[in-house]
């Protein structure tokens, strides 16, 4: 793996890793302002990006490289509202998608096929991410102050679970032999 490569791929582990504690602390929020199935939502993206982090840590040693883990940023603690947080959520996702498509970019600049090809998923990945905080941004913008409305989209939330993603080209999601 070249070290330009690991290099990118160790900063793209730690924004997952940053985005788990974003996740985690808009979680932590919902939480205090008694939105238990909101927080359930922000508690599966939690572990989403810590799978998302997993595989390209695997992805790392599969190819002999050095997994180099960074401090993580200190991520944001308060909002005015559900609608705020999920409206950060979908801001937060676009710059993921950013962060994603320039990786791709040094595959392709750095004609590897293996690297590019296991990015493939993640580009994937990040449609359904930014679709399901846009969506849920705009349910509660649209709720407004209507308690009734903002219940309903906490219920829908609350039955969210984590399912294990099955990344390509890693041991993430895999069966495990007994």
């Amino acid at each position: 793996m070249k070290t330009s490569i690991e290099k990118s791929l160790n900063d793209q582990i730690n924004a997952e890793l940053y985005s788990a504690y974003l996740y985690k602390s808009m979680e932590m929020y919902l939480h205090s302002v008694d939105l238990p199935g909101m927080a359930n939502w922000m508690n599966v993206q939690v572990q989403e990006e810590l799978a998302h982090a997993e595989g390209m840590m695997q992805f790392i040693n599969l190819r002999d490289g050095k997994v180099t883990l960074a401090a993580i940023e200190a991520p944001k603690t308060e909002w005015k509202s559900a609608a705020e947080v999920f409206s950060d959520a979908y801001d937060h996702e676009v710059k993921v998608t950013g962060r994603i498509h320039k990786l791709v970019d040094l595959a392709i600049k750095e004609k590897d096929h293996m690297f590019n090809n296991f990015l493939q998923w993640y580009v994937a990945e990040q449609v359904e991410e930014e679709d399901n905080s846009i969506t849920l941004a705009r349910k509660l913008k649209r709720a407004g102050d209507n308690v009734s409305l903002l219940m309903q989209v906490d219920a829908e939330c609350a039955a969210r679970t984590f399912t294990a993603p099955v990344i390509p080209g890693t041991k993430v999601g895999a069966p495990t032999a007994p």
